[in-house]
């Protein structure tokens, strides 16, 4: 897609929603990508546990592209331009059954979506995988289909001694700076996710059953190489949910939307068009 093209159907703004869930007033950052498509599927971008919707950059806007998708791209409490997370407050361990029971349902309500009506698809990578998952877990009826890449199910070693190095680097190299482009509290991100990942209470975190209450269809993305987790992952989705499909990308690491975007892209824009009529019904 040329540079014309991407801003002619990038056509909004951020906007904010004010919502009540999980116990508190938040304020998320929200990016719609073309919403003139008002009878297309709706795919929703859910980011990792450092993102934030600038860090997507442009990449939820191709694969909207492709697919012929709208989209909503969200920034989570304490993330890019949301409400920041309070300086001594600590993400409880079920923060992402938290976020996928009751946050997300309550911003898709604020921005005026029905879901069961609109079934929107949902694209998460990495904690926003795991959301995804818990999400059609909990909502079945209101949701058409999920693509999660880099997915998190159990905790595993090399995901814990890789968010060790992470704190190392954010404390002693320029990633703090880095990570101040995407964030207007970097703080706030950074320690919220780096410090439950590192709470020893956060080693039992486990959601592999909910995946056997997963109807929908459901494409599971990793990439050979991820730092972050191994393929028991994903190969433990389609074991609980035998409907999944796996995509093992070879040269990918934790983020294959960037390590591999075309690969990517098109896999999500096939996924989208074989389900089942998703969007307004």
């Amino acid at each position: 897609m040329n540079g014309a093209a991407a801003a002619g159907a990038l056509t909004t703004r951020p906007v904010f929603a004010d919502i009540e869930a999980a116990g508190r007033a938040q304020r998320l950052e929200c990016l719609w990508i073309a919403p003139e498509r008002a009878m297309a599927p709706l795919l929703v971008f859910l980011h990792e546990g450092l993102g934030s919707v600038a860090m997507w950059k442009d990449w939820p806007l191709q694969v909207c592209e492709a697919a012929g998708c709208r989209g909503l791209v969200v920034s989570r409490s304490g993330y890019g331009q949301s409400t920041p997370r309070p300086p001594q407050e600590r993400w409880p361990v079920d923060f992402m059954h938290r976020e996928a029971r009751d946050v997300l349902p309550a911003l898709l309500t604020a921005l005026g979506v029905d879901a069961r009506r609109d079934r929107p698809v949902l694209f998460g990578h990495s904690d926003g995988g795991s959301i995804a998952l818990l999400y059609a877990a909990m909502h079945p009826d209101a949701v058409a289909g999920i693509a999660v890449a880099a997915p998190h199910t159990f905790v595993e070693d090399v995901t814990v001694a890789n968010i060790a190095l992470a704190r190392q680097a954010y404390l002693e190299t320029d990633l703090r700076s880095r990570l101040a482009r995407y964030h207007a509290d970097v703080d706030s991100a950074f320690w919220g996710w780096n410090d439950i990942w590192l709470n020893p209470d956060f080693r039992r975190w486990n959601i592999e059953d909910h995946l056997p209450r997963i109807a929908c269809p459901v494409l599971a993305i990793q990439g050979v190489d991820d730092e972050y987790g191994s393929l028991a992952q994903i190969r433990g989705i389609r074991r609980h949910a035998p409907q999944t499909v796996l995509l093992e990308i070879p040269d990918c690491r934790h983020s294959p939307h960037k390590d591999q975007p075309a690969i990517v892209i098109q896999a999500v824009a096939d996924f989208v068009g074989a389900l089942d009529k998703p969007g307004r019904r």
